[in-house]
């Protein structure tokens, strides 16, 4: 379990509990990362070496388990990062958007394997945090409180800009992109996984998120790229349905032409709400 003083214990304990396929453990100080089967650190992916070319090769296998062809290296390594960034961006936003505190969490802090058919993090506790006046954490070592919310949400975007900047520089010459392509896919890791997380946390959770991700991305913060880009689409019986407009495209439709993502911005938007609608009545 998490340690009970880390001041991100509670919201990885609580993001565990309405996801399962995903599980953050903290460690103590001084515990190593578990080494062996599937681990690898988020350092030595960004390294770019032989850890991400095995990192990778699981990507590979899985396209052509599941769709029974190969997939391009570039669309590959693209896979291969979504799946490293949206759980790592998580790591950050959950307990920002629970507790307002924002951890930082250099590559030095998290390891990762989801080869066991889950998603297994292991992170440091943070040894710097940033939170708001009056929150009980700011007396624990580490906290550097800020004055207001929007200084907060600053806190959020170096937080992971700063995990990902090596990151990106491991993946970005195998997914043949470059600044703003590779700054688009980790915008649109922040924003659809809170926003999908926050619907697991039940009430009007997953509204709060969009008003939050609105604020957070306004569409002028760089590096990322554009807004939160949240609209409403109309479907056939008036219902309102909500969508967004991704800043990348994961190159799925290499894979399968007939299928695009419902927030791709190759998605028309009469194929957006059919989609929609499936999802809605399942």
């Amino acid at each position: 379990m998490p340690t009970a003083l880390s001041p991100t214990a509670e919201a990885y304990a609580r993001l565990t509990q309405v996801l399962p396929g995903l599980t953050v453990t903290e460690l103590g100080r001084t515990e190593p990362f578990p080494r062996g089967g599937g681990w690898v650190t988020a350092a030595e992916l960004a390294a770019g070496g032989a850890a991400l070319d095995a990192f990778l090769a699981w990507d590979d296998a899985q396209v052509v388990r599941d769709h029974g062809r190969q997939a391009r290296p570039d669309v590959v390594a693209g896979f291969g990062l979504h799946r490293y960034s949206w759980p790592a961006c998580l790591l950050i936003t959950v307990p920002w958007f629970l507790h307002r505190r924002v951890p930082r969490l250099p590559v030095t802090h998290v390891a990762y394997d989801r080869t066991g058919g889950g998603m297994l993090m292991t992170v440091r506790p943070p040894t710097t945090f940033a939170c708001l006046p009056g929150d009980p954490a700011a007396l624990t070592p580490g906290a550097r409180v800020v004055p207001d919310e929007e200084a907060l949400r600053a806190e959020v975007r170096a937080a992971i800009a700063e995990h990902h900047e090596p990151l990106l520089a491991g993946f970005g010459p195998r997914t043949r992109r470059r600044g703003r392509a590779l700054w688009g896919m980790v915008t649109d890791e922040v924003v659809e996984g809170l926003w999908h997380v926050a619907q697991l946390f039940g009430g009007d959770e997953r509204e709060r998120a969009r008003r939050e991700l609105e604020l957070l991305l306004p569409g002028t913060t760089r590096p990322y790229v554009g807004s939160a880009a949240f609209r409403e689409l109309t479907g056939p019986d008036g219902e309102s349905l909500p969508t967004r407009d991704r800043a990348s495209c994961c190159m799925f439709y290499t894979v399968r032409p007939d299928a695009t993502c419902v927030t791709c911005p190759r998605t028309c938007d009469a194929d957006r709400v059919a989609k929609l609608g499936e999802v809605a009545a399942s």
